[in-house]
């Protein structure tokens, strides 16, 4: 595939310019636009409820020919809805598509159906992720469309647990060390009430070690393990936590050395990855005492349910598997077109169950792991390989 246009002009590396299709591999900005509109508008409105603080004055790149690098916390034992949330707001806010973030996410989520929302094939990919890798990394620092989003901490802060919450786990040193090589910014920020997605999920990382071996980057333990036998999809589940993202002061990394990349060492990285990660704990603990002291607001809850009773039982979690399943099968159905879920057509819900009777599996206690898992694990090893 030829080089874009916006990035022709830029000396790229040729073992990057071999990469670059990676740019384009899956990612499907219809598929965004028709997934915002039919579901995450609804479940972020009524369910997530989530808030922008600071980001009116949304930051510009430094170097207008190198991606910004966004940067959040992670919220610990919990599946991703967070950064799904997050993007889906900025979606909305942001005037140009060129400014949403591309994300940068744990290869582990695409390894596997399984690991995708309801077993929503090539999900991730199809909204913009890159598998988290040194090459891609490295790939992306020229990419010209969009600012990159990452979640430094890596697959150590998803897995991080409940008692260590909201506690910034060791930052990757690759962030720190591109953002000096292309003299780029950080743009940090925060999310706050993520933790209570999934609360009083603990982690072990003796549990993490073996659950990694079949494609899980975590298993939380607590009271919603049980539920996650009795009914699957529990394991997609998150508890209506009021997701705040607080914009953090911009870093730039370059700043902190008077040292060229070539002469800094893997322990001088560590080190300066060690500074950011202090800044950034402070302002993470600053946003939690300020937005973190109510995680889920109940009453706010139960009127935006009031308000919203017409799409009945969408914002619901357990309605969730049939609403994901008729979007993909309508998605394909309609050869990628636009169309309209009509969620307040009466027995809309019913409906989607009889079209997508595998949606049934998620109910069934223990079995219906059974073929979840054969379809979550059918061509495992191939999308490892890709």
């Amino acid at each position: 595939m030829a080089l874009p246009s916006s990035a022709a002009q830029f000396q790229v590396p040729p073992h990057l310019q071999a990469n670059q299709h990676i740019y384009y591999d899956y990612f499907d900005p219809n598929f965004v636009e028709t997934l915002d509109r039919n579901i995450l508008q609804l479940l972020d409105r009524v369910w997530f409820r989530s808030e922008l603080v600071g980001f009116d004055d949304f930051p510009q790149r430094n170097r207008p020919d190198r991606p910004l690098l966004f940067a959040s916390n992670h919220s610990g034992m919990a599946f991703p809805w967070d950064a799904m949330v997050a993007l889906s707001h900025l979606w909305r806010r942001l005037p140009s598509l060129h400014h949403l973030p591309r994300p940068l996410s744990a290869p582990m989520l695409s390894q596997s159906v399984l690991m995708n929302p309801f077993l929503v094939k090539n999900f991730w990919k199809k909204c913009g992720c890159v598998d988290a890798t040194t090459l891609n990394f490295e790939t992306m620092m020229y990419y010209q469309d969009h600012n990159l989003m990452l979640y430094p901490e890596g697959v150590a802060g998803i897995g991080k647990g409940f008692n260590r919450k909201y506690q910034l786990q060791r930052l990757a040193t690759s962030i720190v060390r591109l953002g000096i090589e292309h003299r780029t910014d950080i743009i940090p920020f925060y999310t706050i009430n993520g933790e209570y997605l999934n609360p009083y999920a603990y982690s072990w990382d003796w549990v993490n070690r073996l659950s990694k071996k079949i494609g899980i980057p975590f298993i939380p333990v607590g009271p919603i393990l049980l539920m996650v036998l009795l009914q699957p999809w529990f394991f997609y589940m998150a508890f209506p936590a009021k997701l705040t993202f607080v914009l953090g002061r911009r870093i730039r990394p370059y700043e902190l050395t008077s040292k060229t990349p070539a002469e800094l060492t893997r322990p001088e990285y560590e080190a300066l990855s060690g500074q950011i990660r202090e800044k950034m704990q402070q302002e993470l603990d600053a946003a939690v005492q300020h937005y973190g002291q109510r995680p889920y607001q109940w009453r706010e809850l139960w009127q935006r349910i009031k308000e919203n009773w017409r799409y009945f039982p969408f914002f619901l979690p357990w309605a969730w598997p049939a609403l994901f399943r008729e979007f993909e099968r309508q998605y394909v159905h309609n050869g990628r077109r636009d169309f309209d879920l009509n969620l307040r057509s009466p027995g809309a819900y019913w409906r989607m169950i009889w079209r997508n009777p595998f949606t049934l599996t998620f109910f069934i206690p223990v079995l219906g792991w059974i073929p979840i898992a054969i379809r979550g694990y059918k061509g495992h090893r191939i999308n490892k390989q890709e």
